[in-house]
């Protein structure tokens, strides 16, 4: 724990802190509105395996697979997924070191509550797992196999499970701190 604490303390400057959340978010809005809608004009309706947080099946991506054609397969692999390579690693890191500099205000960062800090990695690794296990896919359609599918599948729960988990940790932690926040200022006034 202690060397978790101090790679976490040594990138949580607030400019750093900043940065790097702006960056992901920007990577993250190039994706919803560029490279998953250029992908899904070929989809019929269809989501996208990235965007199913509680998992499809092998018919599933057989019948997605089938309605994107060559072309949409192609720009999944080729336009959405190089984006998605990009994003875990910023994801993971933004929000390990997001929530470590909430935890610091908090005076929790030498605490069991750094491994929380962890939730994100934990994320962006699942997000990795999905992202290979579709490229698979898509460079053996239509030979899918039932075992790529579940694996791949798992990563993507796994992934959204984690990302929610992360995301009620942060907001806890926010209203824990505005709380907090908030009792100094009424004390402050009351003086």
């Amino acid at each position: 724990m202690k060397r978790l604490t101090k790679i976490i303390e040594k990138n949580i400057s607030g400019k750093k802190v900043l940065g790097l959340f702006i960056l992901t978010n920007v990577v993250y809005t190039f994706m919803l509105t560029v490279t998953i809608p250029k992908t899904m004009e070929f989809s019929n309706g269809m989501k996208l395996l990235d965007m199913m947080p509680a998992g499809y099946d092998l018919n599933y991506v057989s019948e997605l697979f089938s309605s994107l054609g060559e072309n949409g397969r192609m720009t999944y692999l080729n336009n959405q997924i190089p984006v998605d390579m990009i994003y875990p690693l910023l994801f993971g890191l933004s929000y390990c070191l997001l929530l470590g500099y909430f935890l610091k205000k908090l005076n929790k960062l030498n605490s069991p509550y750094t491994y929380l800090c962890l939730i994100p990695i934990i994320a962006g690794i699942a997000d990795y797992l999905e992202n290979l296990g579709i490229i698979t896919m898509l460079k053996n359609y239509p030979e899918l196999t039932e075992i790529t599918v579940y694996a791949t599948n798992m990563f993507s729960v796994t992934k959204s499970i984690s990302t929610s988990i992360f995301f009620i940790v942060l907001i806890v932690v926010l209203i824990t701190l505005g709380i907090i926040l908030l009792r100094i200022k009424t004390s402050a006034n009351n003086v």
